[in-house]
C-alpha cells in the first residue's frame, strides 16, 4: 500500500498551522453521526472516556450535553488546546491534554476515534494499536470511524482498505464490527467504516 505525503512534518507547528488557517478538510462541523447514534446508545454516564487528536472536539460537547463527565482530551495542537479552554461549556469539565498521544498515561473505558487515525503518518499505525491497547482498561472499546478507502491526494487525511485494519487490530483487539457506515453524513456515504474494537 503506497500513501503520498505533503512536504511538511506531521508535528505540533503543522497542526498548530492547520488549525490557525482553518484548513482542516475533514472538520464536518458536527458531530459525526456514526458517533452520535453510538453515544445516544450509552447507558453509564460515569465511564471514562478518551477523544485523542479531538480538534475542534463536536463529539466532546455532544457527550456534554448528554450528561458524561469523565472526558479527557489529548491534541498535539497547543492551538486547538487553548480554543476549547476558552469554551464555557468545557471548561473545568474536561481533562484538556497538550501532548503526544503517544506519551500519554491513564486507563479509559472507552476510545472514541474521529479522524485521528486519518491523521498520523500510516508509519505509526501499528504503534497507534499497541497504545490504544495500553490506554484501555480490560474490555475497554476503542470505537470509531476509519475511512474505508485510498485518496487520490498527498495526506492527511489518509486513507486504508478494511484488509489492513484487520490485520493490525486482530493480535490486540476482538472486531466485534468493522463495517461500512449506513448513516455517514452525505459526502463520507460509502468511503467510512464505523469500528467497534474490544481489547483482549
Amino acid at each position: 500500500m503506497k500513501f503520498e505525503f505533503r512536504t511538511e512534518k506531521l508535528d505540533a507547528s503543522f497542526w498548530d498551522e492547520q488549525y490557525r488557517n482553518n484548513n482542516s478538510i475533514w472538520d464536518l462541523g458536527i458531530v459525526s453521526p456514526p458517533l452520535k447514534a453510538y453515544i445516544d446508545q450509552l447507558k453509564d454516564k460515569n465511564i471514562s472516556i478518551l477523544i485523542p487528536g479531538a480538534g475542534n472536539a463536536y463529539e466532546l460537547n455532544y457527550l456534554l450535553e448528554k450528561g458524561f463527565q469523565n472526558i479527557t482530551i489529548v491534541d498535539i495542537s497547543k492551538e486547538i488546546i487553548a480554543k476549547l479552554k476558552t469554551q464555557t461549556t468545557i471548561f473545568n469539565k474536561v481533562q484538556l491534554i497538550e501532548g503526544d498521544f503517544f506519551n500519554l498515561n491513564g486507563q479509559y473505558d472507552l476510545i472514541l476515534e474521529q479522524t485521528f487515525f486519518c491523521a498520523i503518518h500510516p508509519d505509526l499505525r501499528n504503534e497507534y494499536v499497541v497504545k490504544m491497547n495500553q490506554l484501555l482498561k480490560p474490555k475497554g472499546k476503542l470505537v470509531g470511524l476509519f475511512f474505508g478507502i485510498l485518496f487520490s491526494f498527498p495526506g492527511p487525511p489518509f486513507g486504508g482498505e478494511k484488509a489492513e485494519y484487520k490485520e493490525i487490530f486482530s493480535p490486540f483487539f476482538e472486531i466485534k464490527t468493522l463495517s461500512p457506515c449506513h448513516n455517514s453524513i452525505k459526502p463520507r456515504m460509502g468511503t467510512e467504516l464505523f469500528a467497534i474494537l474490544i481489547k483482549k
